[in-house]
């Protein structure tokens, strides 16, 4: 009796779980699994934000950034601020421009703001420098200059700053950042006031460019599906061994250096080159044909070098169209081209968006086909970006030129987005 009134009492049997824990414990489930989730995908994230969305940040941001005038001559923009741009500053821009003057000649990055200042007024960058190695203004006897007579003393220098418009094109791009260099990219410019208005004809050469540019990518997008639909059709219907023989063929390019294949396609199609041999043998030519640095070899390079972008979409679209469609249609008293035409056609509309969207994009950025086998008139945007990178060290005037294209891409993907959506829907 004893041991019994002193034994353990026996364990109660624990509570039914009511449903807000078992909520809870569900939500906690949940959420380790997406932090589980989300630590196996960090590396990959961190990689792209820091190979990609970074540098294409940095990208926006230096198409519109406009340092040089506003921290070389920060007091000049100062005094300006309150100036209607109209006549002759007071006096106390000329003392302050005197000051930012010998300032920058002490740091030497006077280089930079003349040649900004030159962009918008040929002729800017001498008065410039010549004003900076005069600093800082003294008299006869050495001594600094008074106030009253730094004005006359300046213009004295150089005429040029007797004149407004230097001092209009210094208060117009006071601020740090401004629209200058993508206006510029598409052939606007800005007024005194900020009024936009297009350059002078002999002048308007991106507009051009970028014309050209969109141009050519069209043509060789077109190109690429005009060949490459056939061929994706024709792997399509052949057995999986076949097919991947014969796709192994049109890769083989693919996994070649660009480099290499422009090289080939010079070796071919020069005036003592394979294709003029060929036509002349032949007899369709008496004498070689001008195939290089022209628009026809950049045509037939960048659309042997893309071709395998549109055959891939395509080919893996068609793998999947039963061949039972077209031959039903065929049996209802369809006619076989009417069948392939309304049958078969539109279920390949996703790889031909596709495989179309990708040549395109491809072909916009394209800088050593167009370089290395086309002619003045050929180069693209791609080339003017590298040209303001690597020659002028522009490189407000290059991101400028890159962001318009980032632009373009971006609208052309949400353009096949919709389109795809549509059809989807539909």
């Amino acid at each position: 009796m004893t041991s019994l009134a002193h034994a353990a009492p026996l364990s109660t049997p624990p509570a039914e779980a009511t449903p807000a824990q078992l909520k809870r414990d569900l939500h906690k489930a949940l959420l380790r699994k997406r932090v589980a989730a989300l630590a196996l995908i960090a590396p990959l994230a961190i990689f792209l934000l820091l190979t990609f969305v970074v540098p294409i940040a940095a990208l926006l941001m230096r198409s519109v950034e406009n340092p040089e005038v506003a921290a070389t001559l920060p007091h000049t923009v100062a005094a300006l601020s309150k100036w209607d741009r109209t006549g002759v500053p007071p006096d106390a821009a000329y003392v302050a421009l005197a000051a930012d003057l010998n300032a920058a000649r002490e740091s030497n990055t006077a280089g930079a703001l003349a040649r900004r200042i030159n962009a918008d007024l040929p002729g800017a960058r001498s008065v410039v420098m010549k004003t900076m190695r005069a600093t800082p203004l003294v008299d006869a006897d050495g001594k600094p200059l008074a106030e009253s007579a730094i004005k006359p003393a300046l213009i004295e220098l150089d005429e040029e700053w007797g004149k407004p418009e230097f001092w209009q094109v210094i208060a117009k791009n006071g601020s740090k950042y401004s629209p200058y260099y993508l206006l510029a990219s598409v052939d606007l410019k800005q007024d005194a006031f900020g009024h936009v208005y297009r350059a002078d004809p002999e002048q308007s050469v991106y507009t051009q460019i970028f014309g050209r540019t969109f141009w050519i990518s069209l043509v060789v997008t077109l190109c690429a599906l005009a060949i490459g639909y056939p061929l994706a059709y024709w792997l399509s219907t052949m057995s999986e061994r076949r097919a991947n023989l014969f796709m192994i063929l049109v890769l083989i390019p693919f996994w070649t250096s660009i480099l290499v294949r422009v090289a080939a396609w010079i070796v071919l199609l020069q005036s003592e080159g394979l294709v003029n041999k060929a036509l002349m043998g032949l007899g369709l030519t008496q004498a070689p044909l001008e195939l290089l640095f022209n628009r026809f070899g950049v045509y037939i390079s960048m659309t042997h070098i893309l071709l395998p972008f549109m055959i891939l979409p395509l080919y893996s679209v068609m793998k999947s169209i039963p061949p039972t469609y077209v031959r039903a249609a065929v049996s209802l008293g369809s006619h076989p081209f009417a069948a392939f035409w309304r049958v078969y056609v539109p279920q390949t509309f996703p790889g031909i968006g596709a495989g179309a969207l990708l040549v395109f994009i491809l072909a916009l950025g394209y800088y050593i086909t167009p370089a290395l086998l086309g002619g003045p008139n050929e180069q693209m945007v791609s080339y003017y970006v590298a040209y303001f990178t690597n020659v002028t060290i522009n490189w407000g005037m290059a991101c400028a030129l890159g962001a318009l294209l980032f632009l373009a891409t971006l609208v052309l993907y949400s353009v096949y987005r919709r389109f795809a959506k549509t059809d989807v829907s539909m």
